[in-house]
């Protein structure tokens, strides 16, 4: 069925949406889609929305496919790869202008169930694998990969590669390559014969990927985690961040055995629950070890008590938080950067924790192993915020990298020979003026050092005291502690606008790749914004310096109660109306296309007037 308007004419720019059912057996060949547009060294990136149940619901795959290198979401449809009869009017809706609809044929729809105005391609794909397959299940599994095939030849995918990247994934199973390498030529040779091939939409050999990786941020943080030390995880499973600790013992697995003895030098326990999961960790770092637990917003919630134990004894622990839309169950399997104000203050009483805000794999694998070295430095708890998009998508990212030569950051620990020699002792001890005491491990001298440790209030001595100067230069200490680990955590990164700007924006995390894109798109419209991206808290002069200079500053970010506008106008007493709010959480990830419009919006109405308008 062809079009009214004219159909799109792309070459490695569009974005291809699958639509399916959960439990399908699509999620593999729609990986391969991807994987195999990389392999022709075209950037792209991946986005799966999936629903929490087990199977029957609908599930979305979206494969940006970006010459230009932008791997955030765009936002907009080129085509539509609709599979699931329950979602046809939403999918075929999203289709832009002039873009392409292809779809199982085999049942007839009427003419009201498309648009005229984009271009329809329909194979009959269920009436081929009726024909040759007599299993229900092959028919369904196969239909996926017969559809695989097909959109090789409307977009011009060498066949080639999705070969070999088959063979890899079936390895020695012969059978299942030959008979999957079938289907896929059976749905190339349709499309071939019956479609138009290719379509407007084209894929075309180039090297922009480079040496990148594909990986998704939960294998990164837990490959971080590894590198960072850890040798402690208790946890208790929690979509999404369950695959941190699957990723955790993997390579724990391959790189954390003795040589000689060939024993593991790890422990990672599963837990009855969140609660006590964090108090394996806690328990394990007041003990020397380092250690960590993956969870996500209903964990985090569980876990304050914990939290206060950890930050007002001084213990060590590391927290990865893959965020999800909350609050309660909320969506378990949707983004949402909705975490950060319950991390930053958790628990009761006064507490301020510091929070590491990854933008991709690439420093899910980073901060996993700073957040090591900084909670031991600072003997308090560290939070690595990532979310749903960052940790169970694909980016494509550089690779990971590691110094062999880099070492641990223990912290202040006194050691036997220091206390023999007659060394002052106090676990709460104010020395050097930066807010850490020294601490000792258990074991490290027979008669002194810390052997215990409690959460009540008590003196430089660990002396159990309830007077009231003690207990307020024991907080003020923690204070000045979280006010040293402002020059420790990592710095954020500024991108100043091509001309002198009194606008700013503020972004962080997962937001990041979107925002760069939005950013380009604002300026080619002539609107012109400095860019800073914060990645922890607490923030450094730098964030407060640049709120100062720009009267106007936007901050995005992925929930409903600007949590990250409130932490900046909380710590840094700033006018709330310097700080003006753009907000998406509606659990998919965020687009270039809604940041550039909200932005765009707002600063037409604060009428400032775009540079080549002045121009023209």
């Amino acid at each position: 069925m062809s079009a009214t308007t004219p159909p799109l004419q792309r070459t490695n720019d569009f974005v291809v949406k699958f639509a399916n059912v959960n439990g399908s057996g699509s999620a593999s060949a729609n990986n391969l889609f991807a994987r195999s547009i990389l392999r022709m060294g075209v950037p792209a990136s991946a986005r799966n929305i999936f629903p929490s149940n087990i199977q029957g619901l609908p599930t979305w795959y979206e494969v940006r496919v970006s010459g230009s290198g932008w791997l955030g979401r765009r936002g907009g449809v080129d085509l539509m790869v609709a599979m699931n009869p329950q979602t046809w009017e939403k999918d075929v809706a999203e289709v832009e202008p002039g873009g392409y609809l292809f779809y199982d044929s085999t049942r007839f729809l009427p003419k009201s169930k498309f648009r005229e105005d984009i271009t329809v391609l329909g194979l009959p794909l269920t009436e081929i694998c009726n024909r040759e397959f007599t299993s229900p299940r092959e028919r369904q599994l196969f239909k996926n990969i017969m559809y695989l095939g097909a959109l090789a030849a409307l977009l011009g995918i060498e066949l080639a590669e999705i070969d070999k990247l088959i063979q890899e994934q079936y390895g020695s199973k012969q059978k299942l390559i030959d008979s999957n390498l079938k289907v896929l030529r059976l749905g190339h040779d349709a499309a071939t014969a019956q479609l138009p091939c290719p379509i407007g939409l084209r894929v075309e050999r180039s090297d922009q990927v480079g040496d990148r990786i594909f990986i998704d941020g939960n294998t990164a943080a837990g490959l971080g985690c590894v590198y960072g030390g850890a040798t402690v995880a208790g946890w208790y499973p929690i979509t999404p961040s369950t695959s941190v600790i699957e990723a955790f013992t993997t390579y724990c697995k391959q790189l954390r055995h003795d040589p000689e003895t060939g024993q593991a030098n790890y422990a990672i326990v599963q837990a009855e629950d969140e609660l006590a999961s964090i108090g394996m960790v806690i328990g394990a770092g007041w003990n020397g070890a380092r250690s960590f637990t993956a969870t996500s917003g209903p964990g985090i919630s569980l876990m304050q008590e914990f939290f206060g134990l950890a930050y007002f004894a001084e213990i060590p622990a590391v927290v990865i938080d893959v965020q999800r839309g909350g609050p309660s169950t909320g969506m378990p399997t949707r983004t949402q950067q909705s975490d950060v104000l319950a991390c930053a203050y958790a628990s009761h009483g006064d507490t301020k924790h510091v929070l590491l805000f990854p933008q991709d794999p690439n420093e899910s694998f980073e901060f996993s192993a700073t957040a090591l070295d900084l909670a031991e430095r600072l003997q308090t708890p560290v939070f690595v915020m990532l979310d749903l998009d960052i940790g169970m998508n694909e980016w494509l990212v550089p690779p990971f990298n590691w110094d062999d030569a880099r070492e641990y950051d223990r912290g202040k620990v006194m050691s036997a020979e220091e206390l023999e020699a007659g060394k002052d002792f106090g676990r709460y001890l104010e020395v050097d003026g930066d807010g850490i005491p020294y601490r000792t491990l258990p074991g490290t001298h027979p008669k002194r050092g810390a052997f215990f440790t409690r959460g009540t209030t008590r003196d430089p001595y660990a002396k159990y005291s309830e007077v009231g100067s003690v207990y307020v230069g024991n907080m003020e200490r923690l204070l000045k502690k979280f006010d040293t680990a402002r020059s420790l955590v990592p710095a954020p990164v500024l991108k100043k606008a091509k001309q002198a700007t009194e606008f700013g924006v503020i972004y962080y995390g997962s937001s990041s790749e979107p925002m760069n894109e939005a950013l380009a798109q604002l300026e080619a419209e002539g609107f012109q914004l400095d860019a800073l991206r914060v990645r922890a808290f607490p923030f450094s002069d730098e964030v407060y310096r640049f709120i100062k200079e720009h009267p106007v500053t936007y901050v995005v970010e992925q929930n409903r109660d600007a949590q990250l506008k409130t932490l900046l106008v909380t710590e840094g007493q700033f006018d709330p109306a310097r700080l003006v709010s753009v907000l998406h959480y509606d659990g998919a990830p965020l687009t270039a296309r809604f940041v550039s419009r909200e932005i765009g919006a707002r600063m037409d109405a604060a009428k400032v007037t775009p540079i080549k308008k002045v121009a023209s």
